[in-house]
């Protein structure tokens, strides 16, 4: 793409100064928000948040105000991509200390989300069901998601291989479990899959099989599944566009990811007490990440009167076996 003069003009200017380049190779590991990237660089917010205008301004990052707190992601890729192509050739030779000691401390803002994470999920393990009923009336929920899936009748069997990630105590795979030729539930907490073992040994669920396992790195082949589910999961995801990329990753051509989340909602205790790392999502969020994962948008529910909105956005993956062909035709 053939930039104007100014908005070249505006990159150039943006990127000279080390602290917004520090900023940008972090963005580009994933999304942060203002307070953590403070963190990270020794700075304070303010200053930061002028380094983050600049970077915006230039098209070079992309704010998001969620509740009291700023998230802040890369820009457009038309802009990104060759300032990235540039400093990977630049930086190559010789990692710069600053980038070193930065990765370091960007791990560590890693380790306390996931900590935090963990510690509430082990903590809460035994209320979890109940906790979820209290944002929204997740019997709705569930019947939604059974349309969306094309469930109404369906024949046992219909969803394939079926993976839930962040299964949590099991309850999409009691749901969906018996329209599955097998089903996989993956968790990273211990506690919660011990009491789903138990949920579905009651219920008799034998093709099912739980996992412990990191949504980032799912036990499953490329190509593997048919049917991939994230259920109120993304929320709690430090990088959500990750979780997608890795869903769509398992799946087959022409597999299909349901997400069941939160639209965005102003509910700061929800991040304080119940440790939410994103206050929900927008329609144009997840046409972003879906896109980037060659997923096809297939279709949205709206699912209000709740608390919460509750969102469910269903994608399909993209076949480039059948595109390829397509274009050689034409």
């Amino acid at each position: 793409m053939l930039f104007p003069m100014t908005l070249a003009l505006d990159i150039f200017r943006a990127l000279a100064d080390a602290t917004r380049l520090r900023i940008l190779t972090l963005l580009r590991s994933m999304e942060l928000s203002v307070g953590e990237l403070a963190q990270v660089l020794g700075q304070s917010q303010p200053r930061v948040s002028r380094h983050v205008k600049i970077l915006c301004d230039a098209g070079l990052a992309e704010r998001r105000k969620e509740g009291s707190w700023v998230f802040v992601a890369l820009g457009k890729p038309d802009a990104v991509a060759p300032v990235a192509a540039a400093l990977d050739r630049w930086g190559a030779a010789e990692p710069d200390h600053w980038a070193l000691a930065d990765v370091a401390r960007l791990a560590a803002v890693r380790a306390d989300r996931a900590a935090s994470a963990a510690g509430w999920f082990e903590d809460h393990a035994g209320e979890w069901d109940a906790i979820r009923s209290l944002h929204i009336a997740e019997s709705e929920v569930e019947a939604a998601m059974a349309a969306v899936l094309g469930l109404e009748g369906g024949e046992t069997g219909s969803l394939g291989t079926l993976i839930d990630i962040g299964t949590g105590t099991g309850r999409m795979l009691e749901l969906f479990a018996g329209r599955a030729r097998s089903a996989l539930g993956i968790d990273r907490s211990s506690e919660m899959l011990r009491l789903a073992r138990v949920k579905l040994s009651e219920r008799g669920l034998s093709n099912t099989e739980l996992r412990q396992a990191d949504l980032y790195a799912l036990p499953m082949a490329d190509g593997a599944a048919d049917v991939a589910i994230l259920h109120h999961v993304l929320h709690f995801a430090q990088q959500p566009g990750a979780a997608i990329a890795e869903a769509v990753r398992v799946l087959g051509p022409g597999g299909r990811l349901l997400i069941a989340d939160f639209a965005p909602h102003d509910r700061e205790d929800l991040r304080t007490r119940d440790a939410h790392t994103r206050l929900g999502f927008s329609d144009a969020q997840m046409a972003q990440w879906f896109a980037n994962a060659s997923l096809v948008p297939a279709r949205i529910e709206t699912l209000g009167g709740g608390e919460l909105t509750v969102k469910l956005w269903l994608g399909q993956k993209r076949d480039k076996t059948v595109e390829l062909r397509e274009v050689k035709a034409a």
